[in-house]
């Protein structure tokens, strides 16, 4: 093939075409038309002599060619971006670009508010889309640019990664503000014969279990749940029990009938990162939106 001849712009329409795996979306990905979009995708064929992408139902399934070019092209196409807007000039006031950011509820709570209210200050017309956040890093949709950066905890980031560390948090115990089994305090065995709301957020074993399960302990869990923020309203309406973020726990301590005990042992404090592609360092708008959240993790 010679490369002189060959449309590069079809590139984009590709790259779109794998991400989305569906014409249309793909043209409004890239604002076409959906026939400009089918346009581009027959001479795609046509150029490279395969099929690429085949109707399977309602959405179109990539060929075995198709795949092997998806990871250079993206990164071809992110290699140019890059070069493009490095040194580029980012004016908060003005911009309307959308971020799509990854995080579990309690870090939405946390720290969207403040962050909403910074941005309306200095950057009204910037766009912020929420997505659930995955016990692992999505490091695929970080790839792809489906996601421009996650707020979490993990266990282990890869090199084409950055990570920066946002905050350090400890756990506390929350129960109902009158107990019954809470009057003397909290100790190791009064822990273990409460009932217990654990928030699994995706994981088989949380910073408990582990301690509990090193000493051949365990508690009574009768109640599991992906949701930070019902956990703390099913505490406050019944006699379980949750062990809960710290800065959760106060939060809804000052709106709901709860109160709030240092655990019986030391478990030390667990950390969130900010992570995002290592390719978009030069990102202007992206780094600028990074920094912002790094300074409401320090306040």
């Amino acid at each position: 093939m010679n490369i002189l001849t060959f449309d590069l712009n079809l590139l984009r329409v590709l790259d779109a075409l794998l991400r989305e795996r569906n014409v249309s979306r793909a043209a409004e990905r890239l604002a076409l038309s959906q026939p400009a979009v089918s346009n581009a995708l027959s001479r795609l064929r046509d150029q490279l002599g395969d099929p690429l992408l085949v109707r399977v139902g309602r959405s179109m399934q990539p060929t075995p060619r198709a795949l092997a070019l998806e990871g250079p092209i993206r990164d071809a196409l992110q290699h140019i971006e890059q070069s493009l807007s490095e040194g580029a000039p980012f004016d908060p006031a003005s911009s309307r670009q959308r971020f799509r950011i990854a995080v579990t509820d309690y870090v939405e709570l946390i720290l969207m508010p403040r962050l909403l209210r910074l941005l309306s200050e200095k950057a009204p017309g910037l766009r912020i889309d929420i997505q659930h956040l995955s016990p692992t890093l999505p490091a695929e949709a970080l790839d792809k640019g489906e996601l421009d950066l996650v707020l979490g905890r993990f266990e282990s980031v890869p090199p084409r990664f950055r990570s920066q560390r946002w905050l350090s948090e400890t756990l506390q115990l929350a129960a109902h503000r009158e107990h019954a089994q809470l009057g003397a305090g909290l100790d190791l065995d009064s822990f273990l014969k409460l009932r217990h709301l654990w928030v699994h957020g995706g994981q088989t074993r949380g910073m408990v279990e582990q301690w509990l399960g090193e000493r051949g302990l365990s508690r009574e869990i009768v109640y599991t749940t992906p949701n930070y923020l019902q956990a703390a309203h099913i505490v406050a309406s019944s006699e379980l029990v949750a062990v809960l973020p710290t800065r959760l726990a106060r939060y809804f301590a000052s709106l709901l009938p709860l109160q709030l005990h240092e655990l019986p042992f030391e478990l030390g404090p667990f950390h969130l990162d900010v992570v995002s592609l290592g390719l978009r360092q030069c990102d202007a708008a992206l780094q600028w939106l990074i920094e912002q959240i790094m300074v409401l993790g320090e306040s």
